[in-house]
């Protein structure tokens, strides 16, 4: 063959090639389509076989909801029959035409399919919203009373949830379920949940029936029950402490409170619902009126007792801090409130007195630092922040706890720089106008001296006080009677007038002869009592005003008698005074109180008792409403099992309240102008006024010029011109004489008619 044959030869043998692969790219190309069109088929046929499953499982569950709760089971059957008509074997046909709508639907028409089903869903809830009646809440709790079904449990812990959350705004579904609930309902619900879900939950978790501490939880957390139930536990306080910031009634409140009390055990498992109860019932406490504060304090000291050291710390800060905004003004109505508060705190103090100790050490450095202050600084600001109600009230808390727990070694140590800053904060404006403050100042001393048996030279301080000259300047009239108690500063006006002389004079006399009394059984009590009888004298010689002199002369007789008395006594005693058997001179003596001081001091207590009676029926009826706390509290100690549904029903049944319903109905304007006359009309600030610190001069008030303005700022403080002063005095006279006129044409007229 040539070579133009086997060229063509080639050529042919390419072309044959190339067809033939051309053929098996066809043929793998048409294989992988069947094999793609099989796993498709494969694809829906496993859908299929899932949605099968799916709804057999579904047509399961409903058989087993028929038996758990047979009455839910019923309900869906009267409201919801097509979910029970449930059918699995035309499911093949429901899944085809939801691939078919599903491959039609455009993404236009799925917006709006979607809001229209959801509006559809909103009306069906709507319409599942209304058929909860009072009937279905009565089937709950007997179902709970009667067999303690666990169905009934969760169904009513739902409506709980529902009814705390009711007028909530947001989007919560949850929260909207009762959204048309009537009063009657939420009373029945918050009623039963209150009463009985503690009783319901300790008989789930197995719990005794009443008390418990932070080990009996501690326990439980790896059981199998608080596993199952520690969600209801959890709903039930969070739910209940929702409801409480939402209530505005006293009575509703404490009886909220009182029944939380017995679960607050349980809120040892729940450290951030732990500290969100203690500030809310810590605000109760301090700003609440009636028996709020008394049920609040109760559930304080309850967690403090129980939980311990995981709500100590918090509680001390918190219960003081609420103390300290709680006593800023205090006038005849605050009074007795203000002691019961400053009562609560030295209680729930002896509950860990090492962990009190700490925070009491901490708080009373701060006042000696505000006293370092302004001894240093000696500005008017600094002055301020020592000589206000505020700064006071914690001296006289402080008080109050060294002398409750005098005893205690813990507490023992604070009472030399409590003696300390409250001498300091006596002498720091020795001027006649703080006389109340320095009175009050004394009479903390002494209550200092007579518990912890330390002596104290209260003498000095009120005799210097006795011989400020305002004390012997002729008066300028009787003026108004003076409740020491409730003031700390008086006007230049007050302090010359008599009224305003009694009280001071008589205030001195008794409080020394307190403090002469306390030591009127020791074997020196004459060295003790030589220098006051001394000063006594000399005030007797120089005071004007004679009974001023009278009172003097039957302290000093009295101060005699009792020195008498002591030395014949020791007349017969063989140890020296540095012995320890002198702690014993007069023990018999001292428990039968015979001593002339003490017999005098006591007629001194009952004077002062009336005094001040007859102040509290000449003025505001002081703490009217904490008056009732005293009686209240031994009442409801430890008497849970005393509160009965009855208290809860009439509470409850009394109101139609409903969360959120006080916010709808309150018009902003109105509120606004009630606001602004309480501003005007409070007499908060008025007090605060009177508790500024006008005269810096650490001296006498005497020297001071009488026309010149004071330094502070108010109203009382302004210049006043001498224009102004004209036109004051010509008003006063115009009066007088229109008054003359008039009784003049009166005497013409009886002459003429003589």
């Amino acid at each position: 063959m040539g070579a133009k044959g086997k060229g063509k030869k080639l050529k042919k043998d390419a072309d044959v090639k190339n067809k033939s692969k051309n053929d098996v790219v066809d043929y793998e190309e048409l294989s992988d389509e069947v094999v793609e069109e099989e796993e498709e088929e494969e694809e829906d046929k496993s859908n299929k076989m899932g949605s099968r499953q799916k709804a057999r499982e579904h047509v399961q569950e409903l058989q087993r909801l028929a038996e758990k709760d047979p009455e839910f089971f019923r309900f869906l059957k009267e409201h919801d029959k097509e979910l029970l008509e449930f059918n699995d074997e035309d499911v093949d046909e429901d899944v085809e035409t939801e691939i078919d709508d599903e491959m039609q639907k455009d993404k236009e028409t799925d917006g709006h399919d979607i809001e229209r089903q959801a509006s559809i869903a909103e009306k069906e809830d709507k319409q599942y919203k209304k058929v909860i009646t009072s009937a279905m809440v009565d089937s709950w709790c007997d179902a709970i009373r009667e067999n303690m079904k666990l169905g009934a449990v969760r169904s009513l812990m739902k409506a709980f949830h529902s009814a705390c959350h009711y007028g909530d705004d947001g989007g919560d579904e949850s929260s909207t379920k009762l959204s048309i609930m009537s009063s009657s309902v939420f009373n029945k619900i918050l009623l039963f949940v209150l009463s009985e879900m503690d009783g319901i939950l300790r008989a789930l978790l197995k719990l005794p029936t009443f008390g418990g501490k932070k080990e009996t939880v501690t326990d439980l957390l790896s059981t199998k029950q608080w596993k199952n139930y520690s969600h209801l536990v959890k709903s039930y306080l969070g739910n209940a402490l929702h409801v409480l910031n939402q209530m505005t009634d006293t009575e509703m409140i404490s009886f909220t409170i009182r029944r939380l009390r017995c679960s607050s055990m349980f809120l040892a498992a729940f450290p951030s619902l732990l500290r969100r109860y203690i500030k809310v019932v810590i605000h109760f406490w301090g700003t609440g009126g009636g028996a709020l504060p008394v049920g609040s304090f109760l559930f304080i000291r309850d967690i403090c007792i129980r939980l311990g050291s995981d709500c100590l710390d918090e509680c001390f800060r918190g219960i003081y801090k609420a103390y300290v905004l709680s006593c800023q003004f205090v006038n005849a109505t605050k009074l007795q409130h203000i002691h019961f508060l400053g009562n609560c705190v030295t209680e729930l103090f002896g509950v860990d007195l090492p962990a009190a100790y700490q925070h009491a050490f901490v708080f009373i450095r701060q006042l000696a630092t505000i006293l370092r202050d302004a001894l240093t600084m000696k500005t008017k600001e600094a002055f301020r922040k020592v000589y206000e109600w505020k700064y006071m009230n914690c001296l006289e808390l402080w008080t109050g706890a060294i002398c409750a727990y005098s005893s205690e070694a813990d507490f023992q140590p604070l009472a030399y720089p409590l003696t300390q800053i409250i001498s300091g904060v006596a002498r720091l404006v020795p001027t006649a106008r703080y006389f109340p403050l320095r009175l009050r100042c004394a009479r903390m001393l002494n209550r200092i001296a007579a518990s912890s048996g330390t002596f104290i030279p209260v003498s000095l301080l009120l005799l210097d006080m006795l011989e400020m000259k305002e004390l012997n300047r002729p008066t300028e009239g009787v003026g108004k009677a003076v409740d020491l108690r409730t003031i700390l500063k008086v006007s230049k006006a007050t302090l010359k007038t008599r009224a305003f002389q009694e009280a001071c004079v008589f205030s001195v006399v008794e409080e020394l002869a307190e403090h002469l009394a306390q030591w009127s059984y020791s074997v020196a009590f004459f060295e003790l009592s030589f220098l006051p009888a001394l000063r006594l004298r000399n005030f007797c010689k120089s005071a004007k005003v004679e009974r001023f002199r009278r009172e003097m002369r039957e302290l000093i007789r009295q101060i005699e008698a009792n020195a008498e008395f002591t030395n014949k006594k020791r007349i017969s005693v063989s140890f020296l005074p540095n012995d320890p058997a002198a702690a014993s001179f007069l023990e018999d003596e001292k428990k039968l109180g015979i001593s002339p001081l003490s017999q005098h001091v006591a007629t001194l207590h009952q004077r002062a008792q009336q005094r001040n009676d007859l102040l509290m029926e000449s003025s505001v009826l002081v703490g009217a409403k904490a008056s009732v706390f005293g009686s209240k509290i031994s009442e409801n100690d430890d008497d849970d099992d005393e509160i009965t549904n009855g208290e809860g029903v009439a509470v409850f049944s009394s109101s139609s309240w409903l969360p959120g319903s006080d916010s709808k109905n309150k018009n902003p304007k109105v509120e606004e102008k009630k606001k602004k006359k309480r501003r005007k009309e409070s007499p908060e600030e008025a007090a605060f006024d009177e508790d500024v610190v006008e005269d810096l001069i650490i001296s006498s008030d005497e020297d001071e010029d009488e026309d010149s303005p004071p330094v502070g700022p108010g109203v009382e403080d302004e210049p006043v011109s001498p224009k102004k002063r004209s036109k004051k005095r010509k008003l006063s006279v115009e009066p007088s004489k229109k008054k003359a006129q008039f009784h003049a044409k009166k005497s013409k007229k009886r002459k003429k008619a003589h």
